[in-house]
């Protein structure tokens, strides 16, 4: 898959889901800085270093190398002026298995509007159209918000994962969710 196969599509008043482009870097680190405190509970500890644009230039480089080597699909929420968000499909493996991992978030500003679940869900549709059998992501026991995206995207929970990811300075459980692409 390649960049060129994402075509941008437009969700909510001008917001658009694009995949990531290599000059994204500077965009990135303002929309992580300006989400430090939301983003804070459900992502590891961040060094200061993790909030400039040299790390997330360097970071929106290796996305779109992925991109194009077919390991990841990597997008984010653009509203024309700034980066609003992102949805990561990563860690794709082939083979028997035909399976990538979830991630997602929404500016703070933006919350409530149903971006996430309609982000979600175009995600879905690249990963089927990228030949994956099965997209699998995990949340915080107490991230319901999350656990609704999911829920509404046709995921179901097959477990919890005890201690699965050092989350917020400490190991936290996770409930594990999956969709079969061919439902």
């Amino acid at each position: 898959m390649t960049t060129t196969e994402i075509h941008p599509i437009e969700l909510d008043d001008g917001i658009v889901l694009r995949a990531i482009a290599a000059d994204d870097g500077p965009a990135l680190a303002e929309a992580y800085a300006r989400n430090r405190e939301h983003l804070a509970p459900w992502e590891p500890l961040r060094e200061p270093e993790f909030f400039t644009a040299a790390v997330h230039e360097r970071g929106a480089a290796a996305d779109v190398r992925r991109l194009r080597e077919g390991t990841a699909i990597p997008l984010v929420l653009d509203d024309g002026d700034r980066i609003v968000g992102r949805v990561n499909l990563s860690d794709i493996v082939r083979g028997a298995f035909q399976n990538v991992h979830l991630g997602y978030w929404v500016d703070a500003s933006l919350q409530g509007r149903g971006l996430a679940t309609a982000s979600v869900g175009i995600a879905l549709h690249h990963a089927r159209s990228a030949g994956l059998h099965r997209v699998q992501a995990g949340t915080l026991l107490h991230n319901t918000a999350s656990q609704r995206v999911l829920e509404q995207n046709g995921f179901e929970r097959f477990g919890t994962a005890p201690r699965y990811l050092w989350i917020a300075g400490e190991w936290q459980d996770h409930v594990l969710f999956q969709r079969l692409l061919e439902d």
